[in-house]
């Protein structure tokens, strides 16, 4: 458990706080180019700001603030004609990358992008989405970054055909095996975990053994400050970044990547948009209506009972916990290794920026972004005496059959 002065410190993202001066020394998502179709300017909530998205004749992207009144909820999404810029508020750079519009809303000049996959990709390998929910940032992050959770909040008591299993996760099979990624998971629930720091954030490797001496292996990563990527299946991996809008509501952004064939856009905006509502992309699953939670379901299908989108799994877990998690009656365990270490470094970041050490930030501690590459993440099954050198073959072979640049 934490005290509540430093749950405040690590959770709040206001101008004038410590984490979100550590936020803003950052690029963060803050829009999809898919808003723009058909629109000059889109609102956008970012960090406790109030802003608009601004496109001239000439395609020119800007981020300027915009006027709004004092009881504006978080959530609300004006209609864009009815936008007024404010004259004498900051205008921020943005930066549009495979789908995602990024702004640097922090001083000085603002950080190269690392060479991350996501980026490295071309244009028809990557697609590109985002989600609300209703609870602080770092609650969101750190169930993207507890690897033990996907066996129990996203248990299915049947597994799928693995056939029809384009888009979404944990629908594939396991490499180099026919047993389902859910089989797995439901059968081996108890990952031994090590986390290791690196440039970018942490790389999180959760273990698995099975029977015969081999281990199931997956390693996925937290990039700092608040995004991780992730195998969702052995040809696609997602990189999600945890944006606050506030103190008390967030976006996920995802960049879907695909190793081998061009992703299918259409189909893959198709499945998200049957449990997303436009134009805000709030979920249609949510708790005014109990997350359409079927006690049937529950009993037969999935540990949840509410459907199979485990998005809406995950997004029950954090909005549960209240608008910003009370972690001064948390008690972690073995398991939480990397949300411990996780904080650490946020902890220390906060502490640096405070000083005024902005070299030493991850990714801008004398390592050029752009050097960053990667990073490895995916599953693998191995034989338990050589599984760290059997997962890097696998992401080798995976990057040399790769028909863009994948090297690293």
């Amino acid at each position: 458990m934490i005290s509540q002065k430093l749950n405040d410190q690590i959770t709040r993202i206001g101008p004038d706080t410590q984490a979100g001066g550590v936020l803003r020394r950052y690029w963060q998502p803050a829009a999809l180019a898919d808003e723009l179709e058909g629109r000059a300017r889109v609102p956008v909530n970012l960090l406790g700001e109030r802003l608009v998205l601004l496109r001239d004749d000439a395609g020119t992207l800007r981020l300027a603030t915009r006027h709004s009144s004092p009881d504006e909820l978080p959530t609300h999404y004006p209609d864009p004609d009815a936008i007024t810029v404010d004259p004498d508020g900051p205008v921020y750079p943005v930066d549009l990358r495979k789908g995602v519009v990024f702004a640097y809303l922090g001083p000085d000049a603002p950080p190269e992008f690392p060479n991350f996959d996501c980026f490295r990709a071309p244009d028809t390998h990557v697609f590109a989405f985002k989600g609300l929910w209703e609870c602080n940032w770092l609650q969101a992050l750190e169930i993207g970054i507890d690897p033990a959770h996907a066996s129990f909040l996203h248990r299915f008591l049947e597994d799928e055909d693995t056939q029809d299993s384009y888009g979404k996760q944990f629908r594939d099979k396991a490499a180099h095996t026919n047993m389902p990624m859910t089989q797995v998971l439901r059968e081996y629930p108890r990952p031994d975990i090590d986390v290791k720091e690196t440039d970018f954030g942490l790389k999180i490797t959760a273990l698995r053994h099975m029977e015969g001496g081999l281990t199931h292996v997956r390693v996925t990563n937290q990039i700092f400050p608040e995004a991780i990527c992730i195998p969702m299946s052995r040809e696609m991996t997602i990189t999600q970044w945890h944006v606050p809008v506030d103190d008390e509501t967030c976006y996920w952004y995802s960049l879907f990547t695909s190793y081998q064939a061009p992703v299918d856009k259409q189909l893959m905006r198709e499945q998200r948009l049957r449990e997303h509502r436009l134009p805000d992309y709030a979920p249609l699953k949510n708790r005014d209506n109990d997350y359409c939670y079927d006690p049937a379901e529950q009993d037969t299908l999935t540990y949840t009972g509410m459907g199979m989108d485990i998005n809406v799994h995950d997004q029950w877990a954090v909005e549960g916990m209240g608008a910003i998690q009370d972690r001064t009656q948390e008690h972690l365990g073995r398991s939480d290794v990397a949300i411990i270490r996780y904080r650490r470094m946020l902890r220390r970041a906060i502490a640096a920026l405070d000083e005024g050490r902005v070299q030493d930030l991850p990714m801008c501690n004398g390592v050029k972004p752009s050097s960053i590459v990667g990073p490895l993440s995916n599953d693998a099954i191995a034989d338990s005496a050589d599984w760290d050198a059997a997962s890097h073959r696998a992401d080798m072979q995976r990057r040399a059959e790769c028909p863009w640049d994948a090297s690293v």
